[in-house]
């Protein structure tokens, strides 16, 4: 699972893949709540802020 920005959705997906062999879901975090989990507010790359989980 990745909590990534805007930019770095391609590298995320890239992981994803190569560390499980299939395709990942991406979640636009500005349209999703999670009754029990909070997202990180910051990208895994970097300082900006995170907008999609690719689980």
């Amino acid at each position: 699972m990745y909590v990534v920005c805007k930019e770095h959705v391609e590298l995320a997906i890239d992981m994803f893949v190569d560390e499980y062999e299939d395709a990942p879901d991406v979640v636009d975090l500005k349209e999703t709540k999670f009754s029990d989990w909070d997202p990180p507010v910051k990208c895994k790359e970097c300082e900006q802020k995170a907008e999609f989980l690719v689980v």
